[in-house]
């Protein structure tokens, strides 16, 4: 028996490497010119079939422009990422921010990705902005903390500002809004990086500081030695010049505590949505100043995690407190779950209301069209054939046509509901920029419509008329095995605004400045503590 399951796993690794190999080899060939041309008619064919708002923004007949010259511009064969980066403008053009192109990247063996486990990458630990057409260093989660503030002028020698002009072109806001591109390439930027240049095991940064250049070196390091081991300073007749620590021998009551603290740690990740890598949580809420006259939540994304614990304590803390001011800072948030959001809203508002409409679907079976695509794993379509019958029956419960259109109703939030009990009553301001995208655009959407708070800050990058998001279908194209993933409803609030393609816009305009942004200074949240101060 052990001889076969040895046999049985020697197999498997033999497939997996001999798959690897012809993986690598195949993206990094050049593919004939006819093969390519099929996958850009492919996947404009799968935009038409699945994407209910291709042609919201622009026409059909500029988009048939732009497919058809990029297909005349590839005239000579080429490999699968170069192919990504002339096909990503191009899919930029439909203007809906859901829509995202992915390159191709090499694969590794088990025994290759056991190793890079052990490592980390220096150039990840960066958080970069771009501002006034620069790319600063705003972070660095590695030792060196003099790197913040500074400049990357260039990377491997090419201009850095150069690379992010380049790579904005390769994603869309939704609409005509160009708040989002240096605000999400910032927020993204080793992400685009990997893109573009695929793996890498170190980098020549050039950076200035002041009027000085100079150039460091991001590898590929060890992560740090979690072994219970110092360095003995004390010198002898010890040959060693390491000392190991005696292991500390707990008492019951001291390893109860210790598990108890553990637990309770953990409960307060799951409630706030730690995020390790940087130490910070996805949801936080607490009072500025001396008192209960100022609360402050920020939110990082509508994501990670539990929500409902969160949002029920913190708004019964705001409430007990007769708090006057809240500020919700929706800044750098992408969005998540309409759920979440619906939820939240109901501890804003001061009135009845509908959260969103119908959803727009080109489909009466869009749930199975997002699970039975061609980037699903064989073994879950199998599984997955196993309930069609049931969810092709809900699908057609839930879908209706009107005037030619199918529609999705997501009666949970399709319904009309009232305020929560403690809801909160007193002035509220929300700070948004173009990174506030998709659900924190949607919330903002029905904020804004209802005069309920004061936006400052900069217009969001999602737009007031609502998103092609709700489920997803990720599509690879045959010969290049590029991967496209396409929203495929339509979710929007019941409110409108004309004309169509922009966010939600401030009522007052106030941006970061790179003075501010060196000196750690949050500038949008300094003018509305100031109004508060002023006027109150």
């Amino acid at each position: 028996m052990k001889r076969l399951l040895l046999s049985v796993l020697l197999f498997l690794l033999l497939i997996s490497c001999k798959s690897v190999k012809k993986h690598n080899q195949h993206i990094t060939k050049l593919h004939a010119v006819k093969d390519l041309h099929e996958d850009v008619d492919k996947l404009y064919g799968q935009l038409k079939r699945h994407h209910p708002k291709l042609y919201q923004y622009t026409s059909k007949e500029v988009l048939d422009f732009k497919f058809d010259s990029l297909k005349k511009s590839i005239n000579t064969p080429i490999d699968s990422r170069t192919f990504y980066k002339k096909l990503a403008p191009v899919v930029a053009e439909v203007k809906q921010g859901h829509v995202a192109v992915g390159s191709v990247s090499k694969w590794f063996t088990r025994k290759e990705r056991k190793l890079l486990k052990k490592n980390k990458f220096e150039f990840y630990d960066l958080e970069v902005a771009y501002l006034d057409g620069k790319l600063w260093v705003k972070d660095y989660f590695g030792k060196d903390s003099t790197l913040v503030g500074n400049e990357i002028v260039s990377i491997n020698d090419e201009s850095a500002s150069k690379l992010v002009e380049i790579y904005k072109t390769r994603f869309a806001s939704d609409g005509y809004n160009k708040t989002l591109h240096n605000r999400f390439v910032s927020k993204g930027f080793s992400v685009f990086f990997y893109k573009d240049k695929g793996f890498q095991d170190s980098l020549k940064i050039t950076f200035k500081s002041k009027d000085a250049l100079f150039d460091r070196m991001f590898r590929r390091i060890p992560k740090g030695d979690k072994k219970n081991k110092v360095k003995d300073s004390t010198k002898g007749n010890d040959s060693t010049s390491i000392k190991e620590i005696k292991p500390v021998i707990l008492t019951k009551e001291q390893k109860r505590v210790i598990k108890l603290a553990k637990r309770k740690r953990k409960k307060a990740n799951r409630k706030y949505g730690y995020l390790g890598k940087k130490n910070k949580y996805t949801r936080n809420f607490n009072f500025i100043g001396k008192d209960t006259t100022v609360a402050y939540m920020k939110l990082r994304s509508f994501t990670n995690g539990p929500y409902k614990k969160f949002y029920t304590e913190s708004f019964a803390k705001l409430d007990s407190a007769k708090t006057k001011f809240m500020i919700l800072d929706l800044r750098d948030n992408g969005g998540g779950r309409i759920a979440e959001i619906d939820y939240l809203y109901s501890y804003l508002t001061n009135k009845d209301y509908q959260f969103i409409t119908e959803s727009e679907v080109k489909s009466r079976t869009p749930f199975l069209k997002s699970f039975m695509s061609n980037t699903t794993p064989h073994s879950l379509k199998v599984m997955g054939s196993i309930f069609y019958p049931a969810v092709a029956v809900h699908n057609l419960l839930k879908i209706k046509k009107r005037n030619g259109k199918l529609y999705y109703n997501f009666n949970k939030h399709t319904k009309t509901k009232s305020p929560h009990p403690l809801s909160y009553q007193g002035k509220l301001y929300v700070l948004i920029n173009g990174n506030s995208f998709s659900a924190s655009s949607l919330i903002s959407t029905h904020l804004k419509a209802n005069k309920r708070a004061i936006f400052v800050g900069e217009e969001t990058g999602g737009a007031y008329n609502g998103t092609v998001a709700g489920i997803y279908k990720t599509y690879q194209l045959p010969t290049s095995k590029v991967k496209v993933r396409m929203g495929l409803m339509q979710i929007e609030a019941p409110q409108k605004q004309l004309p169509d393609g922009f966010g939600i816009k401030p009522d007052v305009e106030v941006l970061p400045n790179l003075m501010d942004t060196k000196l750690d200074i949050d500038t949008e949240l300094e003018w509305i503590l100031n109004d508060i101060h002023k006027h109150h």
